[in-house]
């Protein structure tokens, strides 16, 4: 079986391209593994698995996938669709034009498809008639907002999101959530949408470095967009009691840092508040173990799991998370749940209580890191990858069969 892997590649800053690397060393032990890109550059490292190659997705065509492998069997295209136009813009335009296991990784994909035309990666006609298409004539107009800007992306996705657009030519998906996989398949009969749990590298067993004085060391970090309830924090923040001492350090892309920015100069807490932008996984990792608390709140949720609580896990941290969607499916001892409707009120008592007792998240993180290991082993998620790609060449080839009996038929009555 060969596998071409359509997907963003380290050093993007994307956890997808980190995911990526984490399951090759098991999934290339199970198939002839071609990473595609269209990046101009990669980590070589990735090369002691398997080919990478390079790629232009507006002219490649099956057939130099077909050439670009050593072996003779089957061959399925997986390619990865996420929320950034960045790194998936090109991805989308592909998936369009060749039949592929779709992985999605967000099922709200709009701010995705609106930036890509904004930044003349993707035509508007295209993303207005599949709006259309999908949603009818309030969708076209809706679209038509957004393109326009006068309304976001992220306040259509829970009744719009999108990724209908990426699925036309799907000859399956993939996705890490069972709402998601549920929301796909009550809207599609076909193509078949497979679940598996999002993998992550088992690390060694965390050593924790949280201090027992001085400030309450909050942490969020990835990419964070307008559902990453990073403003809504900082108001609860703001509202704390003079007393409260806390240092909330904030490692990753931001959408717009200038709105985040002026928010901490309007609250008062820029002095309290670092913004570090991308950081390496020895950084990241090292603050996720100083972290009394991770914050990892997802609201409207984008139908993703999440790949960030799976690294806050694997270093046995303890996070609070919006109970909603993929989260809402987690057993109540691993996370800390924060319900929308009450966010303020929640997130006040919680950090109250951690700075009481710093060690008080500390059965969250134990219990976490055990469900980690029980349920996101790369070498499961690789086996599943296998399978899908059988079942997608099986239903391919049925498909081709019907066609070219439908061929036969009408060609023995004349017909074509």
């Amino acid at each position: 079986m060969t596998i071409h892997w359509v997907s963003p590649l380290p050093p993007a800053e994307t956890d997808i391209a980190h995911y990526t690397a984490r399951i090759l060393p098991a999934l290339s032990a199970r198939a002839e593994v071609i990473l595609w890109t269209n990046a101009l550059e990669w980590d070589v490292s990735l090369e002691r698995y398997c080919t990478v190659r390079h790629f232009d997705p507006d002219t490649i065509l099956p057939r130099a996938f077909t050439a670009a492998r050593c072996g003779t069997g089957p061959e399925v295209v997986f390619i990865h669709i996420g929320n950034s136009w960045v790194y998936h813009a090109g991805f989308l335009r592909l998936a369009q034009r060749i039949p592929s296991v779709i992985v999605l990784h967000d099922l709200a994909i709009q701010e995705l498809m609106i930036e890509a035309v904004e930044y003349n990666e993707w035509e508007a006609t295209r993303y207005l008639a599949g709006m259309e298409k999908w949603y009818g004539a309030e969708g076209r107009q809706i679209g038509e907002a957004c393109l326009n800007k006068d309304k976001r992306g992220s306040e259509i996705c829970s009744r719009m999101p999108g990724y209908e657009l990426v699925l036309e030519k799907a000859l399956s998906v993939l996705t890490h959530s069972s709402p998601g996989q549920a929301v796909i398949q009550a809207r599609f009969a076909e193509p078949a949408c497979h679940l598996l749990p999002l993998p992550f590298e088992i690390g060694p067993t965390p050593q924790r470095a949280q201090l027992s004085h001085g400030p309450l060391r909050l942490l969020q970090f990835g990419w964070i967009g307008p559902n990453r309830r990073l403003e809504q924090v900082l108001d609860a923040l703001s509202q704390m009691p003079a007393d409260f001492d806390f240092r909330l350090d904030i490692m990753g892309k931001i959408w717009n840092p200038a709105i985040i920015q002026a928010k901490l100069v309007e609250l008062n807490l820029a002095h309290r508040v670092h913004l570090h932008g991308f950081v390496s996984e020895a950084v990241l990792e090292n603050a996720l173990r100083q972290a009394d608390l991770v914050l990892n709140l997802r609201h409207p949720t984008m139908g993703e799991a999440s790949g960030s609580q799976l690294r806050i896990w694997n270093a046995g941290a303890p996070a609070a998370v919006t109970y909603h969607g993929w989260y809402a499916e987690l057993p109540e001892d691993v996370v800390y749940f924060i319900d929308i409707d009450d966010e303020v009120a929640q997130l006040h008592a919680l950090f109250t209580t951690l700075a009481a007792d710093r060690r008080a998240g500390a059965d969250i993180g134990a219990a976490g890191r055990t469900y980690f290991e029980a349920h996101h082993a790369p070498d499961s998620y690789a086996e599943g990858i296998v399978k899908i790609a059988q079942q997608a060449v099986e239903k391919d080839n049925e498909k081709l069969a019907v066609r070219l009996s439908a061929k036969y038929y009408l060609e023995r009555l004349g017909l074509a």
